[in-house]
């Protein structure tokens, strides 16, 4: 009885809270211009039934004695895709694509203002002129018409439109939307920090994951009028990953699948290194394919998680979903995702939740999921100055957009680069290297310190450079290091 009790006065609580939430956005709404409140509803509409899952939702969302490896079928490897023939007219599958670049993020991370897609990574050129330039190409070579969908958000909207401008002359349609505008609460009174819907929006409000993508496409109409076009199948992938490119080989099994029965949902995978054991990795529940992220692992069971052997796959965030599966879902509510319960600590000193979803957590809701274990070459993201010096490296070419790894190098496989604190900002970056070093034959190379490099900089095997506080240290111009350490002390030893 007391347990009844118990459950009966904790329901009462949540209800009271939704109550409460309820009553809060309600003013909110009541501060917007008549022009603002039906977008204004419809964010509160998803952050509404997102808050009441919160709710109602506490520990984890699988049992992990339960979770199984996915089938050989489940999860192919590219060579099965790679070897099937294109078909003569390329251009029949190619009308049938859109692709989707997500693009709500901010370059804060390396010390640049604005939307991340417009930082330069190699040639002058940004993330968002690498990737019209490969749509571009598609399109002149096979007299196609793909169209580039950016899913921005409030924090990137304004200047992405902006720069949007400048590609009047591009072969290639050019389709924007925003995602969700969420509001943030407040962990203590889980209530918003709002006041009206013209606060900050870098402290009051936040995009809510990727996730967002399927409702906040359907919602904004673009996904009718695609739909209205024949396209089929969106190609969706980070803006800063730089190896998400079109691949004919992939599209071609999907929209033409050898055994006559079309994938919903594709998911590329590809096999985990150390670097990568945060990753989410693909598992059987309950009868079906669905990506695991390391927020859903009990405790005691991370390790496993982590562990390079047990699981060898994680998710690369490039994913290929059939439009109409999308459209259908989310008519019938069938869509899910977990939570993502991102708590944050704001300038004041503030503790904020953040609800969000990420977008292949939705992959368990479509039929015929599959897996394709790519290459690593498919996986080229730029989260760092590290990754950045790697791409503006001799040991990437770069064609119509796309980079390709270097012919010379010996190894398919990527040096392991840290740059130290020094090396964060995007603009310290690019003022400590002269030139970039030749990384043709770099194994690993780790910097500390007040370092910079001269032209002509050659690094090969394992390098590492550590300057002591209050040292600095100049690599001259032409040096050759290899598997060497620079000390404080500017002794370079053999190891």
């Amino acid at each position: 009885m007391a347990g009844q009790d118990q459950a009966s006065f904790k329901a009462q609580g949540k209800r009271e809270i939704e109550q409460a939430m309820e009553q809060e956005l309600k003013k909110l709404i009541a501060t917007a211009s008549p022009a603002q409140v039906q977008d204004i509803k419809k964010d509160f509409d998803g952050f509404q039934r997102l808050f009441h899952r919160f709710l109602q939702e506490k520990g984890p969302s699988l049992d992990w004695d339960c979770l199984q490896r996915p089938p050989a079928e489940s999860v192919i490897p590219y060579d099965n895709v790679r070897e099937r023939p294109l078909p003569p007219d390329v251009s029949d599958l190619l009308n049938q694509l859109v692709v989707v670049k997500l693009n709500g993020g901010l370059g804060t991370s390396m010390g640049c203002k604005g939307p991340k897609s417009l930082i330069s990574v190699r040639s002058d050129n940004t993330f968002l002129d690498l990737t019209l330039q490969q749509i571009e190409h598609l399109n002149i070579t096979y007299n196609s018409d793909v169209p580039l969908v950016l899913m921005n958000s409030f924090n990137t909207d304004e200047d992405t439109q902006k720069i949007l401008q400048k590609y009047g002359h591009c072969k290639v349609k050019i389709y924007t939307f925003n995602q969700s505008r969420f509001p943030r609460i407040n962990k203590e009174t889980l209530l918003p920090i709002a006041t009206s819907v013209a606060d900050d929006g870098s402290e009051a409000w936040y995009p809510p994951g990727h996730g967002d993508l399927y409702e906040s496409l359907l919602s904004s109409g673009l996904m009718s009028k695609l739909l209205a076009q024949g396209k089929e199948l969106m190609f969706v992938s980070n803006i800063d990953n730089l190896g998400a490119t079109v691949d004919l080989k992939i599209l071609h099994h999907l929209l033409a699948p050898p055994s006559g029965e079309r994938c919903e949902f594709v998911m590329e995978v590809t096999n985990k290194t150390r670097a990568d054991v945060k990753g989410g990795t693909l598992i059987q529940y309950d009868g079906k394919l669905r990506l695991l992220e390391i927020a859903q692992v009990p405790k005691q069971h991370v390790d496993d998680f982590k562990s390079v052997s047990k699981f060898k796959i994680f998710n690369t965030n490039n994913l290929w979903v059939s439009l109409s599966a999308v459209k259908r879902l989310l008519e019938s509510g069938s869509v899910e995702m977990e939570i993502i319960v991102n708590n944050k600590t704001l300038e004041g000193g503030l503790n904020v939740i953040q609800m969000e979803t990420a977008v292949g957590a939705a992959m368990k809701s479509f039929d015929n999921a599959l897996g394709i274990n790519v290459p690593r070459s498919r996986f080229l993201p730029v989260k760092t100055s590290s990754d950045l010096l790697l791409v503006m490296s001799n040991l990437y070419s770069m064609r119509a957009g796309s980079l390709t790894m270097s012919e010379r190098r010996e190894f398919l496989t990527v040096p392991l680069i840290k740059l130290g604190s020094s090396f964060t900002k995007a603009q310290d970056f690019l003022r400590r290297f002269a030139s970039i070093p030749d990384l043709l034959e770099l194994d690993h190379l780790t910097v500390s310190g007040d370092v910079t490099f001269g032209k002509d900089v050659t690094l090969k095997g394992t390098v590492i450079i550590i300057a002591n506080h209050g040292e600095r240290i100049d690599i001259p111009m032409g040096a050759v290091l290899e598997n060497k350490i620079v000390s404080g002390n500017l002794r370079i030893l053999d190891h």
